[in-house]
């Protein structure tokens, strides 16, 4: 581990990573027009956040959420096509070695595998640069698509929490099932093997 595991120098020093197709990069507000093509879609929105009314909205969240503390949080880019196709973080909390998963995708490159091609990235990073000891990510139950892509990377169900929050996609203020997964170090280099 780097720097007496010093989160925001690791995370700071990964910031552009790559993949086979892909490369993970900050959001930049030069990102809009491609998250907006798929912020305002609500079949990709339903269950993480509610869907962008206009370009405006989303150069916000993107000042908002991704610019004002860009550490750990990644634009999903083609590497052919030079599209910004999605977004990926891993929220870090050192002092206790764990960190979450969050991911969207634009459905029109929803089943090519790239938001697991992305997450096993991400885990490389968190397990070897962070030397984590858990890596977890959790998903309203009737997301099923998101449930298949943790099992593609190895997570297992650690809980099944009925009535656990309201929602703040698409079904904003319902209360949901939420199914929390996650994997180990010790299962992820099992898995390497």
């Amino acid at each position: 581990m780097e720097q007496n595991g010093n989160k925001n120098y690791i995370l700071a020093k990964n910031n552009l990573l790559e993949t086979k197709r892909l490369f993970l990069r900050p959001v930049t507000l030069e990102d809009a027009e491609d998250m907006y093509e798929y912020s305002r879609d609500s079949q990709t929105t339903h269950f993480v956040f509610g869907r962008h009314q206009t370009l405006e909205d989303t150069k916000i969240a993107i000042a908002d959420y991704f610019m004002a503390e860009p550490l750990g949080k990644f634009a999903i880019e083609l590497k052919e096509q030079q599209k910004m196709i999605g977004t990926i973080d891993l929220r870090v909390e050192m002092e206790i070695g764990v960190a979450e998963l969050g991911y969207i995708i634009n459905k029109k490159y929803w089943g090519f595998g790239y938001i697991p091609e992305a997450c096993h990235r991400l885990l490389t990073l968190g397990f070897t640069d962070l030397d984590l000891v858990r890596i977890k990510a959790a998903h309203d139950k009737r997301n099923a698509n998101s449930g298949r892509v943790m099992e593609k990377i190895g997570m297992t169900v650690d809980s099944i929490i009925t009535e656990a929050r309201r929602n703040l996609g698409q079904l904003k203020g319902q209360v949901f099932t939420e199914v929390t997964r996650s994997i180990t170090k010790t299962q992820w280099e099992k898995l390497k093997q």
